[in-house]
């Protein structure tokens, strides 16, 4: 028998002597199954977005590289793998401590899965569109970032905490260039539908990039390769709209292309509603003939009269 019919025969074995049981015994392995696959889910959303999430894909090469060589029998590679998966659980508490705290501060803090956008949020969305249409009219620079899944605190150096309502007024203030103003300079964070802060510095992109970008676009780029946070900049020097996300660009953007696009990043794309079926029309056949000019209407109305 070859080594893929054995592996099949003992799949089959194990799955019958899996339900072979009394159901509640086969209720409850489903049960802790489900839970643990819900969490290890849940680790990776916590993870999406940050440099973690190449922290942890390195942890699970080392782990399958050390079953790899423990099987294949690499005696030396085997005994340096296992001195490191010795200290594993402090080294992933170490290099994951920031992770860790997030992923404990979340836990009962909204709905683990999230489609549809409420009123306040798409009042939030509209207000920095509003502001940031205003401010490209006037060439005042901007930079607006929303903070998603992953905690801005570790990559940003703190500005004026606000704790506001998100409006066009508060936004146009803030980025009013004067030396009075300490704030303009700073990018604003919106968190949880509010300005969290002002003022925050973000970390510049290493990345080759155009060298027409200033300061404020290399750190919009910087934010988003490092986190899944969105930022939209405003360019005092053509007076443009960018929007920055996952180390991209995107340009010149109007109101309502910026507007659409925030949604399409923020939120998954509804199902259309199925189009209404028309009723059919009724055929109706008309007792009066098509009649073209004055004399054959004449002519039919004196049949009629007759």
């Amino acid at each position: 028998m070859s080594a893929i019919s054995r592996f099949f025969v003992e799949l089959w074995s194990s799955l019958s002597a899996f339900f072979e049981r009394t159901p509640w015994e086969v209720l409850r392995d489903c049960i802790d199954i489900g839970l643990v696959a819900a969490v290890i889910y849940w680790a990776l959303v916590v993870l999406r977005g940050t440099r973690a999430m190449q922290m942890a894909i390195g942890v699970v090469l080392l782990l399958v590289g050390y079953v790899v060589a423990q099987r294949a029998g690499f005696l030396t590679i085997w005994t340096m793998l296992n001195s490191l998966v010795s200290y594993l659980v402090l080294v992933v508490v170490v290099i994951f401590q920031e992770d860790i705290r997030r992923a404990l501060m979340r836990v009962g803090r909204g709905p683990l899965f999230r489609g549809r956008r409420t009123a306040q949020e798409t009042a939030v969305i509209e207000e920095v569109v509003k502001a940031s249409q205003s401010l490209a009219q006037k060439r005042i620079g901007a930079l607006v970032v929303f903070e998603r899944e992953a905690s801005l605190e570790e990559f940003i150096t703190e500005g004026t905490i606000l704790d506001a309502a998100v409006t066009k007024e508060l936004l146009y203030s803030i980025f009013i260039p004067s030396f009075e103003n300490p704030m303009h300079d700073g990018a604003v964070i919106v968190r949880n539908g509010r300005v969290w802060q002002a003022g925050a510095l973000l970390p510049l992109s290493g990345g080759a990039h155009d060298r027409t970008l200033g300061t404020r676009h290399r750190a919009a780029l910087g934010i988003s390769e490092e986190t899944d946070a969105v930022a939209v900049v405003v360019s005092e020097e053509r007076g443009a709209v960018s929007l920055c996300f996952n180390g991209n660009i995107v340009r010149n953007l109007d109101g309502d292309s910026l507007r659409d696009a925030i949604f399409g990043l923020f939120y998954r794309p509804q199902k259309a509603a199925p189009p209404k079926k028309s009723k059919p029309k009724e055929l109706r056949t008309s007792l009066v003939p098509d009649l073209e000019d004055d004399d054959e209407i004449a002519a039919f109305e004196g049949e009629q009269t007759g």
